[in-house]
């Protein structure tokens, strides 16, 4: 290693900037956060060549005195902190690095013009270099212009990707910024073509126009308080979810977050209602005091640090929880008609062609009878009309639409809520088998099920050693009449393979899943058609009804719409 020296001012400036400026969506962020903080009710921003050749953001707010320029552009000058404590920080930046740390890596533009002042003014900086503040024409507000982003330190542009992923990462911030600011116009041109414009409107617009009408159909609006917390937003349905987090929105004290903490809580609080990989959609805004969070541990305050962050965790998961079962049915998986294109009907094959003709109509007097079918009954699910291939049931609802529910799933999901409910409440009854069941398990499987005996009790399920395998005495009463070998033997695998890394309360959850499987209807019986019917309302009812137990959907509905588009009618 050689001596030890001194950078020189504008090498060090260009390290401090990569803290702050990483790519182009990073430059958007730090000049939309700070048109938000002035005050801000109309934002336009441009981008050109990805934001690596042009960056434009202009805004409406209360603008920066000519005399207060140079000090806009230098390092640790703020208008923003009240005091030296970095404790109650109430602006989305603070620090004053944005400025100075695009201008280190750019060439920057600052024209900005407050209310009552006679003209505009207009400093510029490049490659960390300031120029002299001069008169310039504007509006009010302020226009920050960036060109040329890394055109002096090359080696960062090596690492930036094509033009069209730096656009698209410049957009997901600015989409970001816009949910949690409804109130604010928005305006994006992309290489002149505009891509996004938002009128200021209410908070549940604002998420349709982004999140899409989809998400506005089905969204379960969520608002709870406990002490100083206060959360609000929308949740998706558990039947709505992404393959990615893509569409979790979250914000802190309305600064937009990738918090761990909060989305864990949010995946936590859905459970088993959305299946393994898949991830929930949500918009949600927590407001807590500002001295309760530290939002100064990340470079770009994407992540945040509560001071009590097992009291922030607990009220997100209840309050999501809540609010999913307060909605108690949730939207079904749409079903998405296929695209394909009508052949061009082609000549028939000689063998046909000389087939007879065969009739269309039965005649007159083999024709029975129609029987009218009743009317669609005002229900979410509606009326069963059959039942195809033993496992799913055809219903028709009031408003012409089609369902189609998975029998199986159905009663899954049923039998699991009901179980869970009867557990909360003390217990859940049992029903003694007439004759004890000998279960023959693996040794780890027989240890497994027996060091949980008294838990399995309080779901209804009474085993105990026999020689080297395991005794049912009793099963849980509602699923009375089940295989109790099979059930056992399926509990033996869920509890081995659980260990003891799951809280008691998800693996009891896990075993109550495996039990409603069991006690459910299978797929392949019959149902008569008060039994369909029964089925129907029991899941309107049921909280988490859009899914099974493991995250499929039960039900799926098909609009005259969709059935017109099938059959060329659209």
């Amino acid at each position: 290693m050689g001596a030890i020296r001194l950078l020189p001012p504008a090498v060090a400036d260009r390290i401090a900037a990569g803290e702050v400026v990483e790519r182009p969506a990073s430059v958007v962020k730090e000049l939309v956060e700070n048109a938000l903080d002035a005050g801000a009710r109309r934002i336009s921003v441009t981008l050109e060549g990805g934001g690596v050749e042009r960056i434009a953001v202009e805004d409406d707010g209360v603008g920066i005195a000519a005399e207060d320029l140079p000090l806009a552009v230098e390092r640790h000058a703020t208008s923003k902190l009240a005091d030296e404590r970095l404790i109650e920080i109430a602006t989305l930046g603070f620090r004053g690095e944005a400025l100075p740390s695009i201008g280190a890596v750019a060439r920057l533009s600052l024209i900005s013009r407050p209310r009552g002042a006679p003209e505009g003014a207009e400093i510029t900086v490049e490659a960390g270099v300031k120029g002299p503040v001069r008169p310039a024409a504007a509006g009010f507000g302020t226009r920050v212009t960036v060109r040329d982003l890394f055109f002096c330190a090359p080696a960062r542009l090596k690492f930036l990707k094509s033009p069209r992923a730096e656009t698209d990462a410049a957009l997901a911030v600015l989409r970001r910024l816009a949910l949690v600011h409804p109130e604010v116009a928005f305006r994006v041109t992309v290489d002149g073509r505009e891509v996004l414009a938002l009128a200021a409107g209410e908070p549940f617009r604002r998420m349709a126009d982004l999140l899409g009408e989809e998400m506005a159909r089905h969204a379960i609006a969520l608002a709870a308080e406990k002490g100083a917390l206060r959360l609000a937003g929308w949740v998706g349905p558990p039947s709505l979810t992404r393959a990615t987090q893509a569409d979790q929105h979250l914000a802190v004290n309305r600064r937009p977050v990738t918090d761990r903490l909060l989305r864990t809580a949010l995946r936590v609080a859905y459970g088993d209602a959305i299946a393994v990989g898949r991830h929930p959609v949500a918009v949600l805004a927590l407001d807590l005091p500002a001295e309760a969070v530290d939002v100064n541990v990340h470079p770009a305050k994407a992540e945040v640090r509560f001071r009590d962050a097992e009291a922030v965790r607990g009220f997100v998961i209840a309050a999501v929880r809540e609010a999913l079962g307060a909605a108690r049915t949730v939207a079904p998986v749409p079903l998405r008609p296929p695209a394909f294109r009508f052949a061009a009907p082609r000549a028939a094959a000689p063998a046909l062609a000389e087939a007879p003709a065969l009739p269309l109509t039965a005649p007159p007097a083999a024709r029975p009878a129609p029987v009218p079918l009743p009317a669609p009954v005002e229900h979410p699910l509606g009326a069963a009309r059959a039942q195809l291939l033993a496992t799913y049931i055809l219903a028709e609802t009031a408003d012409g639409a089609l369902i189609l529910v998975d029998q199986h799933a159905a009663a899954e999901r049923i039998r699991h809520e009901a179980l869970k409910q009867a557990l909360a409440a003390g217990g859940v009854a049992k029903q003694a088998l007439l004759v004890p069941a000998v279960v023959e398990l693996s040794p780890g499987e027989a240890e497994a099920v027996l060091a949980r005996a008294e838990a399995l009790a309080r779901l209804g399920l009474v085993v105990e050693p026999f020689g080297g395998a395991v005794l049912v005495r009793a099963v849980p009463a509602p699923l009375s009449g089940c295989d109790a070998a099979a059930l056992v033997r399926d509990l033996a695998e869920e509890l081995a393979e659980s260990g003891e890394s799951r809280a008691l309360a998800e693996r009891l959850d896990a075993v109550l899943a495996r039990m409603a499987c069991h006690g459910s209807i299978r797929a392949g019986r019959r149902l008569t058609e008060a039994e369909m019917n029964a089925l129907l309302r029991a899941l309107e009812t049921t909280p988490n009804g859009g899914t099974c137990s493991h995250g499929r959907p039960t039900w799926i509905r098909l609009e005259a719409a969709d059935l017109e588009r099938l059959f060329g009618r659209r």
